[in-house]
C-alpha cells in the first residue's frame, strides 16, 4: 500500500496533518491513519472556540474497527469545525487531505515555534517505514 504524504504539510507521529497559513493550522488525520483505522463512520470534534495544547484531543473518530482519538498538532483556539463531517464522515476516507480535514486551529501568538516538534513530510515517511518494521 503506498500512503499518500504531501509535501508542504506538518506531520504527527499520532498520525495527524496540519497544512499551516496566514496565522493557522487545518488539521485531519493522514492517509496511513484513515487506511489503518478503515471505513470512518463517525466523527466527534471540539467546537470552534475550545483552547487547545499541542497534543491535546480535539475529538475522536470512529471506524468499522476502532474508535481513535484525533490530536491537535499545535496549539492554540479552535477557529472552525468541518460540519461537513457530521453528515459525511466518509470524506476521511475518500480526502483526508482536502475535503475530510477536522479542524482549523488560530496560533496563540506568533512565530516559528508553532510547529516545532512536528515533522515535515520527509520525516513522516521514515517515521512510517521505522515503524512498519
Amino acid at each position: 500500500m503506498d500512503t499518500l504524504i504531501p509535501e508542504g504539510l506538518f506531520y504527527t507521529k499520532d498520525h495527524e496533518w496540519a497544512r499551516v497559513e496566514d496565522g493557522k493550522a487545518r488539521v485531519g488525520i493522514t492517509d496511513n491513519a484513515q487506511h489503518e483505522l478503515g471505513d470512518i463512520v463517525y466523527v466527534e470534534l471540539k467546537p470552534a472556540g475550545t483552547t487547545v495544547k499541542t497534543g491535546d484531543a480535539l475529538g475522536t473518530v470512529e471506524s468499522v474497527k476502532a474508535v481513535s482519538e484525533v490530536y491537535s498538532p499545535v496549539g492554540g483556539v479552535v477557529a472552525e469545525v468541518n460540519v461537513e463531517l457530521d453528515g459525511s464522515p466518509e470524506l476521511v476516507n475518500q480526502d483526508c487531505y482536502g475535503k475530510g480535514w477536522m479542524v482549523v486551529i488560530a496560533f496563540e501568538g506568533a512565530g516559528p515555534s508553532k510547529t516545532a516538534g512536528i515533522m515535515d513530510a520527509a520525516a513522516y515517511k521514515e517515521y512510517l517505514a521505522k515503524e512498519a518494521k
